[in-house]
């Protein structure tokens, strides 16, 4: 079959984000084929209760626990631990977790209800490090002002991107999700003009046009994620970042989630963010954004998650 789980799935309104880590001498197989079941039955269950809410459940798993889990090998050929990339200044850390659930609905109900579900299965076999609640904020922004995701592919190329082909055919279908959860310094941004702010990112503020190669400074966001092959042809993933805080805390900031048919493309981006391209030419963003996790998960296709489902009859 190969059907991809929904990772090409367009942002909604509302999203949890759930990083979960096996306990030691628990049943884990057992909760795990659960999950599997769990997973098909949330995204048929909310398609048919509310059928234009775009609801959607996204299991990842991460690769301590693929070999704890004993499924197949050899592994997907770029699943590893992610390891942490060392800048001058700026760290992309490396953090634990097992399981990644991605939950998205225009309600929030559906989300909470998915949450819920999960917390309930795995519980007892798992903890959960975290819990993230993102929300859209105004027209797709983040919460430094500026639309998020502009780069991301569109129509077909979503799933030319995101997903596994033949080039690793016993995982096709497949898809590698990578996450990191970033603070926003807000008082060291805010003291910037929009202009400066501009310069960080590499596009206008209000409407979302992107500057000028002789413009556009060789430090900021834009000019920096922009990554080609060996041909010359661009290299995307699919991006579903989502705003989160707590402003009673002064706590804010941007849940970064991608999908791709290849961890090295992400992996490239993220060096060029924290080491440079050249070395030393960081991404200004990360003077006023800090990551505080990282952690790499393979989203297996669907016949996966049936073969393993609590349901299936092998």
């Amino acid at each position: 079959m190969n059907q991809s789980q929904n990772v090409t799935d367009y942002p909604n309104n509302n999203t949890i984000f759930m990083v979960w880590k096996f306990k030691d001498q628990t049943d884990i197989k057992s909760s795990f084929e659960k999950l599997c079941s769990l997973v098909n039955n949330l995204n048929n269950s909310f398609t048919i209760r509310i059928p234009n809410g775009r609801s959607s459940c996204v299991m990842g798993v991460g690769y301590d626990a693929w070999i704890k889990l004993g499924l197949p090998k050899p592994l997907p050929k770029e699943l590893v631990n992610f390891e942490s990339i060392r800048g001058a200044k700026h760290t992309a850390k490396a953090t634990e977790g097992d399981l990644h659930f991605h939950l998205r609905g225009q309600n929030t109900a559906v989300c909470f209800d998915m949450a819920l579900a999960i917390s309930n299965v795995i519980k007892s076999a798992a903890e959960c490090l975290e819990e993230i609640h993102g929300f859209r904020y105004w027209d797709g922004r983040s919460i430094i002002g500026f639309v998020d995701g502009t780069e991301n592919p569109i129509g077909e190329e979503r799933q030319f991107f995101a997903v596994v082909g033949e080039e690793d055919a016993a995982y096709k279908g497949g898809s590698y999700l990578f996450v990191q959860k970033y603070f926003h310094n807000m008082k060291n941004w805010g003291n910037l003009s929009t202009e400066d702010q501009e310069k960080v990112i590499g596009r206008s503020k209000m409407n979302d046009i992107e500057m000028e190669d002789d413009v556009k400074p060789v430090n900021s966001h834009s000019a920096l994620m922009a990554i080609t092959d060996e041909n010359g042809e661009d290299l995307k993933i699919v991006r579903d970042n989502m705003p989160f805080g707590n402003p009673a805390k002064g706590e804010v900031g941007t849940y970064f989630i991608s999908y791709a048919s290849k961890f090295s493309t992400t992996r490239r981006m993220l060096e060029n963010m924290f080491i440079g391209n050249p070395p030393g030419n960081y991404d200004r963003i990360l003077d006023f954004s800090t990551a505080e996790t990282g952690t790499l998960f393979f989203v297996p296709a669907l016949d996966l998650l049936d073969q393993y489902s609590a349901e299936s009859d092998s």
